[in-house]
């Protein structure tokens, strides 16, 4: 009886789940992901150089507009500065709040390699 209940909450779940659009079923998949964490990594270069490192981000969101459901051009995040890219937090590295231009800025967003 109870594998019965689980496989009926399990087959609902997904007839739900395939009925979404494509950006609810992101939007729960990144809830998902902001609830379990993650261990983000922001490169930012100028040319060929890394300029900036943000390590622990736990996602990078695209801003929306105040009015209306248009979205704007650059995406935003919390992180810890990196100024010695070491992958680690260091005395004197906080947690900032940063934006990155969506079409200028050339950047990198990946999981932290010494995470695992």
């Amino acid at each position: 009886m109870m594998k019965k209940n689980i496989l009926f909450i399990f087959a609902l779940f997904i007839v739900l789940f395939s009925g979404c659009t494509q950006e609810t079923q992101n939007k729960i998949g990144r809830g998902i992901q902001n609830w379990t964490g993650t261990n983000g990594v922001l490169d930012i270069y100028m040319g060929d150089k890394l300029v900036q490192r943000f390590i622990k981000v736990d996602k990078l969101s695209t801003a929306v507009a105040t009015q209306g459901e248009a979205q704007r051009d650059y995406r935003y995040g919390y992180g810890y500065l990196d100024k010695n890219f070491n992958y680690k937090v260091d005395d004197g590295e906080k947690k900032l709040y940063f934006e990155i231009s969506g079409y200028a800025t050339p950047y990198v967003f990946y999981e932290n390699p010494g995470s695992k």
